[in-house]
Formats: structure tokens, C-alpha cells, sequence
């Protein structure tokens, strides 16, 4: 019974990527990919000043201390 589950289930999951999924056309697929690596540069530039600030205020916290 589980395997005959598991037949219909991905029969299921195949007509419906084939027939009812709509795929993206490779113009829209480039344009997706470009804004995601623009949006990742901008977040790793970003994360990356927030991390050399914060490391310039603890080298000046640790050299007062000293």
C-alpha cells in the first residue's frame, strides 16, 4: 500500500512540474540572477563595514584598557 502511495504521489508531482508549473524563460531567468547577485554584493558590502566598524571600536575600547 506505502508503494503504491508513493507511485501516485510522484506521478502527481511530475504532471504537475510538466503541465501546470510555468517555467521561467531564460531572459527572465538572467535578469533574476543578475538582481540576486547585485542584492548579495550589496548585503556582503554592507555586512562587511559593519564588521570593520565594529572592530575599530573594539581596538579602541581594548587599547584604552591598556
Amino acid at each position: 500500500m506505502k508503494k503504491l502511495r508513493l507511485l501516485t504521489n510522484i506521478e502527481e508531482s511530475y504532471a504537475e512540474l510538466k503541465y501546470k508549473t510555468s517555467w521561467p524563460t531564460g531572459r527572465q531567468l538572467i535578469k533574476s540572477a543578475i538582481i540576486v547577485l547585485i542584492a548579495s554584493v550589496i548585503i556582503a558590502l554592507i555586512i562587511f563595514v559593519m564588521d570593520q566598524i565594529v572592530d575599530n571600536i573594539m581596538h579602541l575600547i581594548y587599547s584604552i584598557g591598556r
